[in-house]
């Protein structure tokens, strides 16, 4: 199996990098603007060339010259523009020059010219006006686009969490292809669905009691009581009168009903979000214990291996692990674009 060229964009605390390095890519270098998430990067990608800053003031040029490629000769041009603006999520509060950051990362494509470009993020992409100008530019400049909606599960992650996925294709390169996506995974990649149950036995037979990351949010004692009062598999909706909030009792019907509820153990973990430990944000309670997910239990939920070191101070970490791409989900993108690659869909 040939070894493939991969640059990461908008790299975060590298879950794509690690799944597609899983995938057999070589990655010569990332873009990341958070120091916090870059640290992290570094810890577990040393040897990838790093470009810790803003990238609206990053030239392609120099990064071109920082992997010793040439126009044409990238193979994977992997891109995560931050995604809150077009999230359900957003309630409204759009930050349009973010959002610009999707169309910014055709700038690169047109530099790179890489063979295959991989563009990843919430399905509410699909409905932004700049995905339009988007494809537009990439299929004038030659590439053949095919989107998906896909759901990590499908690739065998202990989480639902469905992203809108796009592959651009360089014309050059075979791709007649008409099907599902994860129709061109191997075999060999196990698309089983996992639950949390197993996440989470799996984190426990691997776990080290020094691991840093085996720390929850502290609550108060008010919030530690609501917990205590939410039986298993349940929600705000089954605490008893005194622990109720008044901010839930003015909602209707059943808005919110995440809000403080138990991960359930025979089904995959819900969307690991940028407050993916805080029990107040979300289905973020442990399954049968009195607290929030740690840390590392949230980390597992998102595929990272057990010994990924994470850099900078807990509400950092807490946003790193909701915004990466699933690990096992990017190795399945990486695999999916390895068959692209391979010039085997003619």
């Amino acid at each position: 199996m040939p070894t493939y060229s991969a640059v990461d964009l908008f790299a975060g605390a590298g879950g794509a990098t690690r799944g597609l390095r899983d995938a057999g890519f070589a990655m010569l270098a990332a873009v990341e603007n958070d120091q916090e998430a870059a640290g992290t990067y570094r810890r577990n990608h040393p040897r990838v060339a790093l470009f810790v800053e803003d990238i609206r003031t990053v030239e392609p040029q120099a990064l071109l010259a920082g992997t010793a490629l040439s126009p044409g000769e990238l193979d994977l041009l992997k891109a995560c523009p931050p995604c809150q603006g077009f999230s359900t999520l957003a309630k409204g509060l759009v930050d349009e020059r973010r959002n610009d950051l999707v169309l910014d990362t055709f700038r690169f494509v047109e530099a790179l010219r890489p063979r295959v470009v991989l563009l990843e993020n919430v399905p509410g992409l699909a409905r932004d006006r700049r995905l339009p100008n988007l494809q537009r530019l990439l299929e004038e400049s030659g590439y053949q686009i095919k989107t998906s909606t896909m759901d990590a599960a499908a690739f065998g992650v202990p989480q639902r969490r469905k992203r809108f996925i796009c592959f651009a294709v360089r014309e050059d390169v075979p791709f007649a292809f008409d099907g599902n996506l994860t129709d061109l995974l191997p075999r060999s990649f196990q698309r089983a669905q996992r639950t949390a149950g197993q996440a989470l036995a799996h984190l426990a037979r691997r776990s080290r009691p020094d691991d840093p990351l085996n720390v929850h949010r502290k609550s108060s004692a008010s919030v530690e009581a609501r917990i205590a009062a939410i039986p298993v598999g349940g929600n705000r909706f089954d605490l008893p009168e005194e622990h109720q909030l008044d901010c839930h009792k003015r909602l209707a019907s059943r808005n919110a009903g995440s809000s403080y509820g138990r991960v359930k153990l025979d089904e995959p973990a819900p969307t690991m979000t940028t407050r993916c430990t805080t029990p107040a944000c979300g289905t973020f309670i442990h399954p049968t214990e009195n607290r929030g997910l740690t840390l590392r239990e949230a980390a597992t939920f998102q595929t990272f291996p057990v010994n990924y070191k994470f850099h900078g101070h807990y509400g950092s970490i807490e946003r790193q692990i909701g915004n990466a791409v699933p690990v096992r989900m990017a190795k399945g993108l990486g695999l999916i674009a390895s068959t692209v690659l391979s010039g085997s869909l003619a």
